[in-house]
């Protein structure tokens, strides 16, 4: 993705659309900043899914976060359900970014399957085997 510091919505939402072309055929996969990005997207975008890694609602009093523009104005959790078919979400206790009460807020709102763990961090480990076999259900939903 372009702008990967930053990740401003200015930037990744227009790169999804005419870049990625995700649309109702698109399972969008989002962790940390990206998970935002795909909230953000739902929220004017039909899309077949999104899995989210890492997801919260808040610029958790980060300048960083504060300027990528996510976190500026209210979450439109109807809208995102109305627009995704299929809401996955996998998040950590002992996320050291996160404040759970955020992951759980953005299950509660989105009605997303949660997948829970206490001992994943912030997900950056390469081993994700639960993460693939969500992408494979989803596949075969299709």
């Amino acid at each position: 993705m372009p702008d990967p510091v930053t990740a401003r919505e200015s930037i990744w939402l227009p790169f999804m659309e005419k870049e990625l072309r995700c649309d109702e055929d698109t399972v969008i996969i989002g962790h940390s900043s990206g998970a935002a990005a795909a909230m953000r997207y739902g929220e004017t975008h039909k899309v077949f899914g999104i899995i989210l890694v890492g997801a919260y609602t808040s610029d958790l009093g980060d300048e960083n976060e504060r300027e990528s523009g996510y976190f500026s104005r209210a979450w439109e959790w109807e809208k995102i359900r109305a627009n995704v078919k299929h809401i996955i979400q996998f998040g950590s206790t002992d996320d050291p970014f996160l404040p759970w009460e955020e992951q759980q807020e953005v299950a509660d709102a989105l009605k997303a399957e949660l997948h829970k763990y206490t001992d994943r961090g912030h997900f950056q480990n390469t081993h994700f085997p639960e993460l693939i076999s969500a992408i494979q259900r989803l596949i075969t939903a299709g």
